[in-house]
C-alpha cells in the first residue's frame, strides 16, 4: 500500500490542530471530532498542549484515503518550537500549509514558506476560517502571490460563505509547461485532463501550490483538500534497498523506556533486529508499532514507534541522509532551573540531564548549589520543561529570568604540554598530555584529532582525553561555550601500572585551557535575521528605532502596501524591536525574526561564571579535585 507522510504546518492559532482533527474525523480515523477549545484533541496529547491549545511535539496520526495510507504529522506552530518543525520537515513527503483567512500571511507563515521552498517539498495550502467575521480570502490569495517563489493555484472559491470547487488555471500552469503555454498563446482550449496532469507534475516538483479555501470547524472545503492530498501529492518512494531512516522524535514510555519515532526511507527493519546509527550507538529493537499498519516489518516510506533502543536520540540516522535539512541554530537563551524543594535538587538535575540525553537540541549542565542550566529557544519552553518535570519526575521547578548565550572561538593557535617527571617529584597526574588549539572553519563545530602514534595509549586513556576535551570546551576563557575549535593531541604518555583514565581526565582540562589561553578567544553574540512590514509613512521612525538596537544590513524594499525592512539584529534586542513596532506603525506593522548566526562582540566581551573547577587556576583546581 502506498504511504504519504504528510505534515500540517501553520503559524500558531491558524487552526492547524483543528484541521488535523477534521481530517481524521472525515476519514473515519476517529469517531468523535476533538476541539482545541475543549482540550480533547487527538494529536495534542500532553496536559500542557491541551491546556494551552498549542502543539509542542510532532505527533503522528494515520488515516486512509482509498488505497493510500496517510501518516499525518501535526507539527508545532509556536515559534519557540521551530526546531521541532525543522526536524519534522526532513521526514515528510508533502505538506499542508494552513493560513487564517482573517489574519492572512503571518510572520511564521513566511518562515515556513521559505523552509518549504528550500527543501522543494510538495505543498498544498489551506486557507482556514472562511466562516469567521473579517475573513478576506481574496486578500490572502493576493498576499500569497506576492511572496517570492509562491505560485498558488486556487482549486475552489468562496461564494456566499461556501467553498465552491473550480478548475485550475491553465494560465498559471502555462508558466511551467510548454504545451499549455502554446495553447494559451494560440488561443486553443486545453483538455482538462492535460491541465490536471500539469498541475500534478508541477505540484510534485514544488513549482506550484494548489490552494483550498475552507473551514476546519464547519468542514467546508475539507473534502476538496482530501481530494488534493490523494491525487496531487506524490507518495513515498521505494528507496534503493539500502536501509536508511531518521529518528525525528523521542518520547518516554510509561515504563520509563524510550520510544523513538523512526521514518524509514529505504530498506526494511524488523523486531529483534540490531540496528546501528551513525556514530556507533544502537541496540536491539524489542518492539515496532507501525503507524496505520497492524504489524509486520517496517518498510520504506513508513513510520514506526520503536522500542528497545536505550541510547536513541532525536536526529539519529540509519545510513546516509536522504534529504539535506539545514542544521538548526543552537538555542540563544539560557535559564537556571531550581527545585522548589531543595531535597528534590538531585531528581531535578537527573531529569533535565535525561531530557538533554534524548534530544541534542536540549542542553543542560550542572551549576553550583544544586541548580541546572538549560538552553532555550523561547520562554514558552519553560512551561513545557516545568510540565515534564512535574509529570515525569514529580519535581516542581523554579526558573530564573532568561539571558543570552554567547559563544567563544579561538583567535589563533596555542599549544601546551605537561610531562610526568616522576624521577624528580611525584606528579600531580600520572599522565603526559600535549594539546594544540587551532581555529576551525565557521560552522564546523569542535573536532579532535591526533598527531601521536596510533596505539600509543591504551584505548581507555585515549578515550578519556577526547571526552574530556569536548566537556572542557563547554566553558571557554570567559565561561561561554567554545565552538569551531580544532584540538590536536600532540603528546601522550603513561606509566604502567600506576596511570589511570582518571589521571588523563584530570590533566586534560589544565593543558587544554592553557593552550586556549595562548591562542586567545573572541566572543560572539547570537543574531536574528528579521523582516518587518510597515506602512509607507512609518519607514523613517522604524529605521530610527532599529539603529540604536544594533540592527545591521538594513535593506528597505518598497511594496504594494508600504515597506519591507530586512536586516540582522542581536538576539537580545529582537523582542525589544518587536515590542516597539506597534507604537511606531499605529498597530499596522508586522515582525518576523529567526536565529541566523552570530557576530563578533566589540568592546569589553561579557563573561559567564564558571561551574566546577577552574583549570585556569591550577591551585584551586587541584584543591577541588582532592575534595
Amino acid at each position: 500500500m502506498p504511504t504519504l507522510n504528510l505534515g500540517i504546518l501553520a503559524h500558531v492559532d491558524a487552526g492547524k490542530t483543528s484541521l488535523t482533527e477534521r481530517l481524521l474525523f472525515d476519514t473515519g480515523a476517529i469517531a468523535r471530532l476533538g476541539s482545541v477549545d475543549a482540550g480533547d484533541t487527538q494529536t495534542d496529547r500532553g496536559e500542557l498542549e491541551r491546556g494551552r491549545g498549542i502543539t509542542i511535539r510532532s505527533a503522528v496520526a494515520p488515516f486512509r484515503l482509498g488505497a493510500l495510507r496517510v501518516n499525518l504529522i501535526d507539527t508545532p506552530g509556536h515559534a519557540d518550537f521551530a526546531a521541532e518543525v525543522e526536524r519534522a520537515l526532513g521526514v515528510l513527503d508533502g505538506a499542508v500549509l494552513v493560513l487564517s483567512a482573517v489574519e492572512g500571511v503571518q510572520a511564521r507563515t513566511r518562515v515556513l514558506l521559505r523552509a518549504l521552498r528550500a527543501l522543494a517539498l510538495p505543498t498544498l495550502i489551506f486557507v482556514n476560517k472562511i466562516d469567521r467575521m473579517g475573513a478576506d480570502p481574496d486578500a490572502v490569495l493576493a498576499a500569497l502571490g506576492r511572496r517570492p517563489g509562491v505560485r498558488p493555484v486556487p482549486l475552489n472559491r468562496v461564494r456566499d460563505g461556501r467553498a465552491v470547487p473550480c478548475a485550475p488555471s491553465a494560465e498559471i500552469l502555462a508558466d511551467g509547461d510548454d504545451a499549455l503555454l502554446a495553447d494559451f498563446v494560440e488561443g486553443r482550449a486545453t483538455p482538462p485532463e492535460a491541465v490536471r496532469a500539469a498541475l500534478r507534475a508541477q505540484t510534485a516538483a514544488a513549482a506550484v501550490q494548489p490552494l483550498y479555501f475552507g473551514s476546519a470547524v464547519t468542514g467546508a472545503g475539507v473534502g476538496d483538500l482530501l481530494d488534493g492530498i490523494a491525487s496531487l501529492l506524490p507518495p513515498a518512494g521505494p528507496g534503493d534497498g539500502e536501509t536508511r531512516g531518521t529518528v525525528f522524535a523521542v518520547e518516554r514510555a510509561p515504563s520509563g523506556g524510550r520510544v523513538a519515532y523512526l521514518r524509514l526511507f529505504s530498506g526494511e527493519v524488523r523486531t529483534r533486529e540490531h540496528v546501528v546509527f551513525e556514530g556507533g550507538r544502537g541496540g536491539r529493537i524489542t518492539g515496532l508499532d507501525i503507524a496505520g499498519a497492524p504489524g509486520g516489518p517496517l518498510t520504506a516510506g513508513n513510520i514506526a514507534a520503536v522500542r528497545g533502543l536505550a541510547e536513541v536520540r532525536v536526529g539519529d540516522r540509519i545510513g546516509p541522509p536522504v534529504r539535506d535539512v539545514p542544521p538548526f541554530p543552537p538555542p540563544s537563551l539560557e535559564t537556571i532551573v531550581r527545585a522548589r524543594r531543595p531535597a528534590d535538587a538531585g531528581r531535578l538535575r537527573a531529569a533535565l540531564l535525561g531530557f538533554a540525553d534524548e534530544d541534542p537540541l536540549i542542553r543542560a549542565r550542572p551549576v553550583p548549589s544544586g541548580a541546572t542550566s538549560v538552553l532555550l529557544y523561547g520562554e514558552v519552553q519553560k512551561e513545557v520543561i516545568a510540565a515534564r518535570l512535574l509529570a515525569e519526575a514529580g519535581v516542581e521547578a523554579i526558573f530564573e529570568e532568561s539571558r543570552i548565550v554567547y559563544a567563544e572561538r579561538p583567535a589563533g593557535t596555542g599549544e601546551a604540554v605537561e610531562e610526568m617527571d616522576w624521577r624528580r617529584r611525584v606528579p600531580d597526574f600520572w599522565a603526559s598530555v600535549g594539546l594544540r588549539v587551532e581555529p576551525a572553519p565557521r560552522g564546523s563545530g569542535n573536532a579532535f584529532r591526533r598527531e601521536t602514534e596510533p596505539g600509543a595509549l591504551p584505548h581507555a586513556f585515549d578515550r578519556a582525553i577526547e571526552e574530556t576535551v569536548h566537556r572542557t570546551l563547554e566553558q571557554g576563557l570567559r565561561g561561554w561555550p567554545v565552538t569551531d575549535c580544532a584540538v590536536v593531541l600532540t603528546r601522550s604518555g603513561y606509566a604502567a601500572p600506576v596511570s589511570t583514565a582518571g589521571d588523563f581526565r584530570g590533566l586534560t582540562p589544565l593543558i587544554l585551557m592553557a593552550a586556549l589561553a595562548r591562542a586567545g578567544t573572541r566572543v560572539y553574540e547570537p543574531c536574528h535575521a528579521f523582516e518587518a512590514e510597515v506602512p509607507g509613512d512609518a519607514l523613517s521612525p522604524v529605521l530610527a528605532a532599529l539603529g540604536p538596537l544594533g540592527a545591521t544590513a538594513v535593506e528597505p524594499e518598497p511594496g504594494p502596501a508600504g515597506w519591507t525592512i530586512k536586516g540582522e539584529i542581536p538576539a537580545g534586542r529582537a523582542r525589544e524591536a518587536e515590542a516597539a513596532l506597534p507604537a511606531l506603525t499605529r498597530g499596522e506593522g508586522t515582525w518576523w525574526s529567526e536565529p541566523s548566526g552570530e557576530r563578533r562582540v566589540t568592546g569589553a566581551p561579557p563573561s559567564r561564571p564558571r561551574t566546577g573547577g577552574d583549570p585556569l587556576d591550577r591551585a584551586a583546581y587541584l584543591r577541588g579535585l582532592s575534595r
